[in-house]
């Protein structure tokens, strides 16, 4: 069986000079060391706006919980962002989304920070860097369920010097992702997704932009296992 690194390269022969380009100039800066986490949100431009915020700040991962709205995007807003960023769903009408997802991301070693007014101390600016951070934002209305409130590690507060309760949804991921992303960049902190992923990310995003890469794949394999023959 071809290794992903083998696979890639095939298949990078299908892609455009440019575009091979982007991949190794892009890839490098992505990040899973921070992911998101959208509860219930209803509005597609709110939505699709942190989905392009993810993407140009560098974080690939965005988990997305349906409990009762469902998760849209505006292709008008995202320009094709959703494409290079994964989305991690969760929406079985059986169970709680919020508990699976919390659990899920606590088993891989995030830390679930809940975004909120009601925080005391902790912001964007002060956060502790060194462990993973699952970044929460709730619906538009009323913020994050109980549930994640009661099951989060850390509270989060972006400082705010008006009237209004709290910033719409995408301004806070925003400002919160921009913040931190910033700080990481400028730390020790071993953010970079490692030799194997970054491989693996080039491609998942090469199999997004071949036409046909499945075939393709198919007719390598085949091919390889070919050749295995006739040097045995």
């Amino acid at each position: 069986m071809l290794t992903d690194a083998e696979r890639y390269i095939q298949l990078s022969a299908f892609i455009s000079d440019n575009k091979r380009a982007l991949f190794d100039r892009i890839a490098p800066e992505r990040t899973r060391h921070v992911t998101v986490v959208l509860e219930d949100i209803y509005q597609p431009h709110n939505a699709s706006a942190v989905v392009r915020t993810c993407d140009l700040l560098g974080v690939q991962d965005i988990h997305i919980i349906e409990n009762r709205n469902k998760y849209t995007v505006n292709p008008d807003v995202t320009l094709g962002s959703s494409k290079w960023t994964d989305m991690v769903r969760y929406r079985d009408r059986t169970a709680d989304n919020s508990l699976a997802c919390v659990r899920a991301l606590k088993a891989k070693g995030y830390r679930i920070v809940a975004t909120s007014p009601r925080a005391d101390s902790v912001t964007p600016h002060t956060i502790d860097l060194d462990t993973p951070m699952a970044f929460c934002f709730g619906t538009e209305l009323t913020g994050l369920s109980d549930a994640m409130m009661a099951h989060a590690d850390t509270w989060l507060r972006i400082p705010m010097y008006g009237f209004t309760e709290s910033y719409n949804i995408s301004v806070s991921a925003a400002i919160t992702l921009f913040t931190v992303m910033e700080r990481l960049r400028a730390s020790d902190v071993p953010w970079r997704l490692s030799a194997d992923d970054l491989i693996a990310l080039k491609l998942a995003w090469a199999r997004k932009t071949v036409h046909s890469a499945q075939h393709l794949e198919e007719r390598f394999e085949r091919e390889a296992r070919e050749q295995r023959d006739d040097a045995s």
